[in-house]
């Protein structure tokens, strides 16, 4: 069977750097083993989930380059779920619980003053027909857990169980289910947690691996087994290691926190989000790749670390702009050409300007200084005087990258002036900035025309 793994976001927010490190383990696993990603929204909770956000959250997978194979969301397939559940309790896997909540806490209380651990002791399972019969009486409905099996014959004697697999990301793994409790799989109110849809799902797309934050480790030994439950192996697991901010705070699509849309509109590029969201944490030196088949060739999964990854937003604008200043003009000429630059001074002028922008978005003001002069630059009488002075040594066309320096010898030696007060005003009165591209470059594209209308 070929590889097939997938991406599961509820679309309950945007998605955040820290998701987008789970999608790019996955999409970049299945394309070295020229396998599937499949797209899953864990949408089952009608109450938070929202279409735009799955939309904008396949819209911000497209910008980082990441195109699936198949798109499902689980809202479509209840009747799936439904008939697991049902295969489920007929096999006695499935029990039905009536503890409110209230009840569930005082329990777990009692227990932990004893010095016991948390777990749930399956009361549920020693109610008569005639105790669920009262329980129903009185408006309750169960909640159904799922019966771990850690245990021989009595289910009050659960024993160690252990239940082990070998990590892509950390290697071998063990989970003891007997400590653990049964988990719950289906609410009060008939609506599905995320364990048994993920499962049933992971068995019916035909999921080879199964790659995702290191907070589900635990989570996986309970799901291991639902998948025997269901007749079904499981797939391989791998878990790698969460982002974090700075100051060690999680990331969460509810606040906006590094939200990959927020990135994009910031002018990140998308190979810096996704060099940076794969090699944090790992490894392999951090660096910008220019394309995903680069970083595919250099990710290692078992290269993560086990403790959580900080990452600066200052290092993922470093990386975003060492992607612009080296990017070649074929890759930046269809997003020029969506700002109004193209022409033949489109190639020079990128060359030209790449290396003093920090964002694509920046060669618009660049070019709107080439083609249409800049603002009025404040300049001295003196300086003024001096400018109007070399505009009048100007050279005859055609230029190249040696005018400026021809030019500005002469100047120097008809004017007396050198380094900074020879430069800067000539700077100001052709650019209005006090820095930028180097002007050998910027003046062939401004031609003898456009500087002489920028006389003071």
């Amino acid at each position: 069977m070929s590889v097939t793994v997938r991406f599961a976001p509820s679309p309950t927010g945007q998605i955040h750097i820290g998701n987008a490190r789970t999608a790019l383990f996955n999409w970049l696993f299945a394309k070295k083993a020229g396998g599937r990603f499949v797209l899953r929204f864990d949408d089952t909770d009608v109450g938070r989930s929202r279409r735009e956000y799955a939309n904008q959250i396949e819209a911000d997978l497209g910008w980082l380059g990441i195109a699936p194979d198949l798109t499902v969301r689980q809202s479509e397939r209840f009747a799936l779920y439904e008939r697991a559940v049902e295969k489920l309790q007929t096999a006695g896997f499935l029990y039905p619980c009536y503890e409110t909540p209230e009840e569930l806490e005082l329990r777990r209380k009692i227990r932990l003053s004893r010095r016991l651990p948390p777990v749930y002791g399956r009361e549920a399972l020693k109610l008569s027909g005639e105790q669920k019969a009262a329980f129903e009486d009185e408006g309750r409905r169960p909640h159904w857990r799922f019966l771990l099996p850690n245990f021989d014959a009595d289910p009050f004697s659960p024993k160690r169980t252990e239940v082990r697999w070998d990590d892509i990301v950390r290697g071998p793994q063990t989970v003891d289910l007997a400590s653990m409790s049964d988990p719950v799989l289906v609410r009060e109110d008939g609506t599905f947690l995320y364990t048994l849809p993920s499962v049933v799902d992971d068995i019916d797309l035909g999921i080879t691996h199964v790659i995702r934050g290191d907070d589900h480790v635990t989570n996986t030994g309970a799901q291991i087994a639902l998948f025997e439950a269901l007749g079904a192996t499981a797939p391989a697991f791998g878990h790698h290691n969460l982002l974090t901010t700075v100051t060690g705070e999680g990331l969460s699509k509810r606040t906006g926190s590094l939200s990959i849309a927020g990135l994009r509109d910031g002018g990140i590029e998308p190979m810096a989000v996704a060099s940076l969201a794969v090699l944090i944490g790992t490894s392999e030196t951090v660096t910008a790749y220019r394309d995903m088949e680069a970083l595919a060739a250099q990710f290692d999964p078992a290269s993560s670390s086990k403790s959580s990854a900080k990452f600066d937003p200052v290092e993922l604008e470093a990386l975003s702009r060492s992607l612009i200043q080296s990017m070649p003009f074929e890759e930046a000429a269809p997003r020029l050409a969506g700002m109004g630059i193209g022409g033949p001074k489109a190639e020079p002028f990128w060359l030209a300007v790449r290396g003093n922008i920090e964002k694509l978005s920046d060669a618009a003001n660049w070019w709107r200084i080439v083609a249409e002069g800049p603002e009025k630059a404040e300049l001295s009488e003196d300086d003024r005087a001096f400018v109007r002075e070399a505009l009048n040594l100007l050279p005859p066309e055609p230029w190249d990258r040696e005018t400026w320096r021809s030019w500005t010898e002469a100047v120097k030696e008809k004017t007396g002036r050198k380094g900074k007060a020879l430069f800067k005003p000539l700077r100001l009165a052709l650019t209005g900035r006090e820095a930028g591209p180097e002007l050998a470059d910027l003046l062939p594209l401004l031609g003898r025309e456009g500087i002489s209308a920028r006389r003071p």
